[in-house]
């Protein structure tokens, strides 16, 4: 495995596998690995045959006050990590190997379906997101890359980017990881105590709840209220207890599939989830 820090080495690494025709498959990440990036560098390697990973802690994607100078960079952990699983490359690039010393003055905005959700509570997050991820699609040049569906608005997102700009790639979104008692897997879940790290499972356990009652008849906008109040109950502060349909879009009743999606904080600690509930005639 080899690890590159800079765009012109990982060319150079890359060149052999393009002239072969070789496919390449692509998982970009923030670092500070868990099972649930592990899992996508399987998935890749099941359909690639070179598979190359991202660390980059992208600062566009922060707001203000968000965690970007606090945020775990572990590279060596990372690197022992993805030789287990047999990732290819890694891309490692500093702040100014992506960005330059020049000012920005490119950005690119995917609307309508950026606007709500994480939208809502952490402007110009989405923005970040597609920039960074623009920029690594546009160095890496893969055949397919590999997202996590817990964030699944940010996997719509870079759907709809890659469509909108006919970028010659296609994006596969893997099912949420979860530990054993059904907490999602995240970097940030390293930020609990352990008291909230007790609580955390009550968001997937209150999204179970509501499949079962779903499909018992409830009415959506009902067991989302009651998502919300025991979730506050629990001694989480809600950011957002949404439905949408699979491709966002808004969603007044359950009369076909539909994605509940949660946000809330634990102390500091900003978790997400969701879940699809199929609609059963």
């Amino acid at each position: 495995m080899k690890t590159e820090t800079t765009i012109q080495g990982l060319a150079a690494s890359l060149n052999p596998a393009r002239a072969a025709r070789k496919i390449i498959g692509f998982v970009p990440t923030m670092g500070n690995l868990h099972e649930g990036h592990l899992n996508l560098v399987r998935e890749a390697r099941k359909l690639c045959d070179i598979v190359v990973v991202s660390i980059f802690v992208n600062p566009i994607q922060f707001g203000a006050g968000e965690d970007f100078d606090s945020y775990p960079r572990t590279l060596e952990q990372d690197s022992r990590l993805l030789a287990d699983v047999d990732c290819d490359i890694i891309f490692a690039p500093s702040v100014e190997q992506m960005y330059g010393t020049q000012p920005r003055l490119t950005n690119i905005s995917v609307g309508q379906i950026t606007d709500d959700l994480c939208g809502k509570s952490r402007p110009g997050h989405f923005d970040g997101v597609a920039v960074v991820v623009t920029k690594l699609f546009n160095i890496v040049q893969p055949n397919f890359a590999f997202f996590g569906q817990k964030d699944y608005q940010q996997l719509a997102v870079i759907r709809q980017l890659v469509q909108d700009l006919n970028m010659p790639l296609e994006v596969i979104g893997v099912p949420i990881v979860r530990a054993e008692d059904g907490l999602a897997l995240s970097s940030r879940n390293g930020y609990l105590s352990e008291h909230q790290r007790a609580i955390a499972p009550t968001i997937y356990q209150l999204l179970k709840q509501a499949e079962q009652q779903l499909h018992e008849g409830h009415a959506l906008a009902q067991v989302l209220e009651s998502i919300s109040n025991q979730l506050t109950q629990a001694g989480f502060v809600v950011d957002y207890v949404e439905a949408r349909q699979t491709n966002l879009q808004p969603i007044a009743q359950f009369d076909r599939n539909v994605v509940l999606f949660v946000a809330a904080k634990l102390g500091t600690t900003r978790l997400i989830d969701n879940l699809q509930v199929d609609f059963k005639t």
